[in-house]
């Protein structure tokens, strides 16, 4: 009895078989096949050469994008290499399941992983036809399909993906194979959600989900009647019947499946007429998933972020492998971006530096947070994008190289902040005094490599000059309120400048490409050497913290089915003595009152900080801080660094020169100001 049975079955198969070579176009075409005649061998023999094809394979999870959010929750991109949102049959819409069966395999639900029905119609319409025009593949043989080859793509294997939808019958017959086994250990409404989870339905959208955003803003569970007709009408012809490109093309194909739906009985005679007559217009409306940067509502952060988890190993052992899982494993990475900080951000460089000013400046400004390391915002006067046009860049000019950034700029005084550390490391106190050689915008003092013998010596004579005229005994107060650059050379004679470098590197200082700072004392002492914004605000965070330096913090969780995958802390350490950082830190709150910052100070609270201007003022900054908050700011210009900046006007202002008290500083101010509106007034050291 049970022999009877598996050759029946066999019989079954390999009459299958026989249809699906027919479908096929094999037979009429005079390829091989087992003629007709030859089944009952077949079936004594067969069926243990068809249970021996392989009857179960991996159904790999789907390649989905992520989500990259904002700290408030909101989308800041989707990084994906396909646009699919993956969701279970409970959050497809009744309607939309209908259409899909309906159109694809209307007896889905009552056959097994064959129809015999439907290769029965389909053999005869081909044979009276000559030509394959009707396939009979059910809906569990589909989703075999698909999913074979979508695995396959993910390997990189293109000719596995080929093989996967070959018109041949060995692809046939393991295709039929593995729906039988499949069916074994799945229900059908698992197929059904595997199927509208995996089909491409058009214009880059993969899945009934990501298809219903994309066409008609709408979630799946929300699909109508026409909406959800259209979707299970393009799945046979995607590329011509897309709604967006084709969509006479769409509207025809949609009242085919509108036609089946009344024709099984699914939907009414008057659902059916007026599905009809719906304009298919009137269904469409489509938008863009913020899946690259150029469309993200942050796409300076976007670039960034995205060049920062490709460097963490917690994401993959290699870069591909990171790749892989940010674009195609569905994570949702939750940052530090604060939405609001970064609309202050954004408003108060354009208030003081426009887009598109006359003089041909951009700014830029990074906000952090003190103690932790977290990337609040940062920004630029510019339009993202990848044109020459003027005012429009895909170059980061606030983060290092490595994140998308530029190659940095000259941070000239800002350097003596380091200086100062130094000099309270070495005892020098608050009451120190300095021997600034005399020298003014127009006459230098000079020093010899004598005075600065290597390893961190000059090579040549350097001339320095001040842009405020000054010189003699003077205390180191009045020197940094000043910015007097021959003094603060005099002080690093005194310190050692391998000494003031060694504190720099310490508060994470580097070159914008990455590269130490140098030991050229006009970098060490001036900042001729060129670093980013996100550096600057770094290491002066760093002396907010007291001596505590904390790396660039972006994101907070990183999830994948919604269960914390890595959820990476602040990184941070002390690395100088808080009792010299907070004494160089009272240096810089006179500055503020007394010094470059005194028309700059915050509202009600007190603050640090210092400007840096480049030679020829081309290049200038204020970088600055209170206990919470800590922000460097650039105004100058990106492209010519050597150019010279005296008498210009921007936003109804007018300045001698380029420093970093013109529009630095009250590009600062204002930062500073609104975001810490509301919070406490902290003490400073």
């Amino acid at each position: 009895m049970a022999h009877r049975n598996a050759a029946t079955r066999t019989v079954t198969l390999l009459t299958a078989f026989v249809g699906v070579a027919v479908l096929l176009g094999v037979l009429a075409a005079g390829v091989a096949a087992p003629p007709v005649a030859a089944l009952g061998r077949l079936a004594q023999a067969g069926d243990d050469a068809f249970n021996s094809l392989p009857s179960s394979f991996t159904v790999n999870p789907l390649a989905q994008g992520s989500r990259i959010l904002a700290a408030d929750g909101s989308v800041i991109a989707t990084p994906q290499d396909e646009y699919r949102i993956v969701v279970p049959l409970s959050k497809v819409a009744p309607i939309m399941r209908q259409a899909q069966v309906a159109i694809e395999d209307s007896r889905f639900y009552e056959h097994g992983p064959v129809d015999p029905e439907g290769i029965g119609r389909a053999l005869l319409e081909n044979l009276r036809t000559g030509a394959a025009t009707q396939g009979a593949s059910t809906l569990t043989q589909q989703f075999v399909k698909l999913s074979l080859q979508a695995q396959a793509l993910a390997a990189g294997n293109d000719e596995a993906a080929q093989a996967a939808t070959a018109k041949t019958l060995v692809r046939k017959l393991i295709e039929l194979r593995y729906a039988i086994g499949l069916e074994q250990t799945w229900t059908k409404d698992q197929i059904l959600q595997g199927y509208l989870n995996i089909a491409y339905y058009g214009d880059g959208a993969y899945g009934v989900e990501a298809a219903s955003r994309h066409y008609f803003d709408v979630p799946a569970s929300r699909l109508s009647l026409t909406q959800a007709a259209t979707l299970a009408g393009l799945v046979q012809s995607p590329s011509t019947t897309d709604p967006v490109h084709h969509p006479k093309a769409a509207q025809a194909r949609r009242d085919v499946v509108l036609d089946r739906m009344h024709e099984l009985g699914i939907i009414s005679d008057t659902a059916w007429a007026k599905a009809k007559r719906r304009p298919m217009k009137k269904d469409l409306h489509v938008t863009e998933p913020p899946s690259t940067c150029a469309a993200s509502p942050d796409p300076y952060f976007c670039q960034f972020v995205i060049a920062w988890l490709m460097q963490q190993p917690a994401l993959g052992r290699t870069e591909q492998a990171r790749h892989d899982l940010l674009y195609r494993g569905g994570l949702t990475i939750r940052t530090t971006l604060e939405p609001k900080v970064q609309q202050i951000v954004d408003k108060s460089i354009r208030e003081v530096a426009p887009e598109r000013n006359g003089i041909g400046v951009s700014a830029a400004a990074y906000v952090t947070e003190p103690g932790t390391g977290k990337v609040l915002a940062f920004g630029q006067n510019t339009q993202f994008g990848l044109t020459s046009k003027k005012g429009v860049t895909a170059i980061d000019y606030s983060v290092d190289k490595a994140y998308g950034g530029s190659g940095g700029f000259q941070f000239g005084s800002t350097a003596k902040a380091f200086a100062l550390v130094t000099a309270m490391k070495q005892g020098l106190g608050l009451h120190a005094t300095v021997d600034a050689p005399h020298a003014d915008a127009h006459d230098y003092a000079t020093f010899t490599p004598d005075q600065f013998p290597q390893p961190c010596g000059l090579y040549q004579p350097w001339h320095v000059y001040n842009d405020t005229p000054g010189g003699g005994r003077m205390s180191l107060m009045n020197a940094t309120a000043m910015s007097t650059n021959t003094a603060f050379v005099a002080l690093a004679e005194r310190l050692g400048v391998c000494h003031i470098r060694d504190t720099m590197l310490a508060f994470g200082m580097h070159d914008a490409n990455g590269a130490p700072i140098g030991k050229y004392p006009p970098q060490v002492i001036l900042g001729a050497q060129t670093v980013s914004p996100q550096t600057l605000a770094n290491a002066y965070a760093a002396i907010a913290a007291d001596g505590t330096l904390c790396q660039t913090y972006p994101v907070t969780e990183v999830l994948r089915g919604g269960k914390p995958m890595w959820q990476p802390k602040p990184s941070c350490q002390q690395v100088e003595p808080s009792g010299p950082v907070k004494q160089a830190t009272q240096y810089l709150m006179y500055n503020m009152t007394n010094g470059s910052g005194i028309r700059n100070q915050l509202d009600g609270r007190p603050s640090a900080g210092k400007t840096g201007t480049a030679d020829g003022n081309s290049q200038s900054w204020f970088v600055g801080f209170t206990p919470q908050l800590a922000t460097a700011v650039w105004v100058g210009n990106p492209t010519d660094p050597t150019r010279r900046m005296f008498d210009v006007s921007m936003a109804g202002k007018f300045c001698a020169s380029m420093t970093g008290a013109c529009y630095a500083a009250p590009i600062w101010k204002r930062i500073m100001n609104r975001t810490l509106d509301g919070e406490p007034v902290l003490p400073m050291p």
